[in-house]
């Protein structure tokens, strides 16, 4: 009884510690394994002036600059995120027209898809994600109405994304283009559109992709790479099959932690699109397994903010969290399902874990903005006003 009474009296935390920590544990699990994939690299290359610390010291500065940033975007209220969504997203669409022009994009392995400013490359296509989910969450919330209808509800939210389409395949980054696709299609699902059109669009979607990948030979080769690496392991299969023999190496538990032999120049991009794949070779399934619950875990709760404040009335908010969630599942999905062979080769970092300042800042800030969500949501369940 006593005790009954101690949990009713038991103050509600002022936000989700849960959230906090999960996404902690992923920063500091991939800074740790950021230097593992990538000493070996660092200490081989004129690029890094053959220091083995080159990648770890970047990387720690960027979880910084992510926390900064993250904290800042704490303080900013959901009402001044809604006002200003239809700006950010013409920001967004500036950005991505930029990288484009000769001279102020900067191409790296033959995609043109960072700005240069000097001091640190920042990449557009990971900012649009979060300008994506804000404007498709205030678009639905103010076109509740006419979620039903093609030409009022749908129409307009397809003119705008096949511009950002166009000029995400520009560069190219595809895959991109199908996380920023999922997450506007997801949010309008969840706001309301009508089922029919729902299953329609998704027809429609998917001949698209399939259109997409038949018309362009470089992503055709990698779908066939990826039906069959071993056909080809020293060509169109080379990333994959090292993925593949990284996993099989890493059996039940790991060779243990900078043990793996695959990152020792084998696998190509160790420390970004396949850290997954050192993972599992120095962690072994275990390690996966944990890593996959992780990201469960932070998607969970991102779907329980949003549930929350939909129950509160607060649509916009709710939409928000919910296109988080989609944004961060579905992009780590779509990584390990590379990494295991099950989906062809995409340029995706593991969000939270995976090398890349744009992709740590943009997902520290969205973890923030969930954070905001939630405590506005329990400033409201106390009685005040946000």
């Amino acid at each position: 009884m006593l005790y009954n009474d101690i949990r009713q009296r038991a103050p509600l935390p002022d936000y989700d510690q849960t959230l906090v920590w999960l996404s902690v544990l992923l920063l500091g699990l991939g800074l740790v394994m950021v230097y593992s994939a990538s000493i070996a690299i660092a200490e081989g290359s004129r690029a890094t002036g053959q220091q083995p610390m080159y990648y770890l010291l970047r990387h720690g500065a960027f979880i910084v600059i992510g926390i900064v940033l993250a904290v800042i975007t704490f303080q900013v209220p959901m009402r001044a995120w809604q006002q200003s969504a239809p700006y950010l997203f013409m920001f967004g669409l500036i950005l991505l027209a930029l990288v484009l022009i000769p001279g102020i994009g900067r191409e790296v392995n033959g995609s043109q898809r960072w700005l240069s400013l000097h001091f640190i490359n920042l990449q557009p296509s990971e900012l649009m994600k979060l300008f994506v989910v804000i404007y498709a969450a205030d678009y639905t919330a103010r076109k509740a109405a006419y979620m039903h209808s093609l030409r009022k509800g749908f129409l307009p939210m397809l003119a705008v994304m096949l511009l950002t389409g166009g000029l995400l395949l520009r560069e190219p980054d595809f895959g991109a283009f199908a996380v920023i696709t999922v997450i506007a299609m997801g949010i309008l699902f969840l706001g309301g559109m009508n089922w029919r059109l729902f299953a329609g669009l998704i027809v429609m979607l998917v001949i698209g992709f399939l259109l997409l990948i038949w018309f362009s030979p470089y992503r055709m080769q990698r779908v066939i790479g990826f039906m069959d690496p071993w056909a080809d392991p020293y060509g169109k299969g080379y990333q994959l099959s090292h993925a593949l023999i990284a996993f099989g190496r890493g059996e039940w538990l790991g060779v243990g932690l900078g043990g793996s032999v695959e990152k020792l120049f084998y696998l190509p991009e160790a420390h970004t699109d396949f850290l997954l794949a050192v993972i599992a070779e120095e962690l072994g399934f275990a390690g996966v397994i944990a890593i996959v619950l992780l990201f469960a875990w932070i998607v969970m709760r991102a779907f329980a903010i949003g549930r929350r404040a939909a129950s509160l009335e607060r649509y916009f908010p709710a939409l928000v969290a919910h296109g988080i969630g989609l944004w961060i599942g579905v992009q780590a999905i779509i990584n390990m399902g590379v990494n295991m062979g099950v989906l062809p080769t995409k340029g995706l970092t593991l969000p939270l874990l995976s090398f890349g300042g744009s992709a740590i800042a943009a997902t520290c800030c969205a973890i923030a903005v969930l954070l905001r969500i939630d405590w506005e949501n329990r400033q409201l369940m106390r009685g005040f006003t946000v």
